[in-house]
């Protein structure tokens, strides 16, 4: 359909829609669109006719038809859900009618699945369902908060030890980052940004952790770059449906608050869901865990505000064995019930003394090289009578070598 010139020099459009009636474009569609631009891909059938003069009355009926046109093109135009979004990125298929069906159908996106699903699959029978086993067996709870402290944006693990928490709370230095409109990325950008992003989480899904010196570079992934893209395809891969996704800043205040206009977001709310269908929430949280830097963030005001919950720490490099560290140290022993950790969270001498029940898993082996200053030779003797396990964490990820320590509460946990 096109406008067309009527005898008085003003452009016209003829629709014809169970009828032949003529109206004027300059007064329905004041901003410069053609009605062939409004109604294009409707599905409904408007056809162009012979111009009538600018005088020519419209039906009401194809007003109202138009009007549906307008409707059924934003449905078709609609933007794809966060839920399946984050299914692509993690190489699943989208929801039926998805926006982002024909992705899925390219051979680059089979490609991208066919690879996350071979190196998914190997993860999730060699570690993640043997964790999810053994944390039903060995942890109490439920506890409604779930603190990962230098987690970044390794949800899996948070929720593989912690499946039943409300509030999932991960801290980390890597920036949100962000997710484009995928639909409207050229096929080889797309492309290419998968294959990056299968690149970063490699060593990840061999080993269980990210190498925080890399995670810089790691962490940009083309057309997309930030935790948001790994918590995404960790979201999708474990089951969960995205509600809603929100960039917040953290006040010093300990206050969330949502980011608007141009600045820039030092967080994420991630309103999602499981197989239960109960809606759980997820933040992470770009803060600087130092001393000097937590003081001023609210980052521990706004944990403190969700009261007792579990703590997982692993592949933490070893900070909270520095004085540095003290304050985030002190906040998971203050705020936790229970803590699931390698050797490298809270050093043993801080949960030796009374308040906390003691269960060691695996064995103890002294740090890789570049941690070894922070050897525990206490730690020998308290694993010399440790049950065996058969998944690994942290540095030394094989179950015949990994270090587990289960700390339980021996007192009630101070009111908050």
């Amino acid at each position: 359909m096109r406008p067309t010139t009527g005898q008085s020099g003003h452009n016209a459009i003829q629709l014809e829609c169970k009828g032949r009636v003529a109206f004027r474009r300059d007064r329905y569609f004041p901003y410069g669109k053609s009605l062939a631009d409004k109604t294009r891909g409707c599905g409904l059938d408007c056809n162009q006719s012979e111009n009538m003069k600018r005088s020519s009355p419209i039906s009401p009926i194809v007003a109202a038809l138009a009007l549906l046109c307008l409707v059924f093109t934003a449905i078709h135009a609609r933007a794809a859900s966060p839920s399946d979004t984050a299914r692509i990125l993690a190489g699943l298929q989208p929801s039926p009618g998805s926006p982002l069906a024909r992705i899925a159908a390219t051979p680059e996106w089979r490609r991208h699945a066919a690879e996350m699903s071979a190196a998914w699959n190997t993860f999730e029978r060699s570690q993640l369902t043997r964790i999810r086993v053994w944390a039903a067996a060995k942890l109490p709870g439920p506890y409604p908060a779930m603190f990962y402290m230098f987690g970044g944006p390794d949800f899996v693990h948070a929720d593989a030890f912690f499946p039943h928490a409300r509030t999932y709370v991960q801290a980390g230095l890597e920036p949100v980052g962000s997710v484009p409109d995928l639909s409207r990325l050229p096929p080889q950008q797309l492309a290419a940004s998968l294959a990056a992003l299968r690149q970063s989480l490699n060593n990840f899904l061999t080993y269980g952790y990210f190498i925080t010196k890399e995670m810089g570079a790691q962490f940009r992934f083309g057309a997309f770059s930030g935790t948001l893209p790994v918590l995404y395809a960790f979201l999708a891969r474990t089951g969960k449906r995205i509600h809603k996704v929100e960039y917040v800043s953290l006040a010093g205040s300990g206050n969330v608050v949502a980011v608007k206009g141009k600045r820039k977001p030092t967080g994420v709310k991630i309103t999602f869901s499981g197989s239960d269908g109960s809606q759980r929430t997820l933040y992470y949280l770009r803060t600087n865990l130092e001393n000097s830097g937590v003081a001023k963030s609210g980052f521990l005001k706004f944990c403190a505000r969700l009261g007792t919950g579990g703590s997982l720490l692993k592949s933490a490099s070893y900070l909270m064995h520095v004085g540095g560290f003290s304050k985030v140290r002190d906040f998971v022993l203050r705020h936790s019930a229970v803590i699931v950790q390698d050797d490298s969270g809270i050093p043993l001498k801080y949960l030796s003394n009374g308040k906390w029940r003691l269960y060691p898993f695996g064995q103890y082996i002294p740090p890789i090289d570049v941690f070894k200053r922070h050897v525990q030779p206490d730690m020998a003797q308290l694993f010399a009578r440790a049950q065996r396990v058969n998944f690994g964490i942290g540095y030394r990820s094989h179950p015949t070598r990994t270090t587990i320590l289960v700390a339980t509460r021996a007192a009630p946990a101070p009111r908050q």
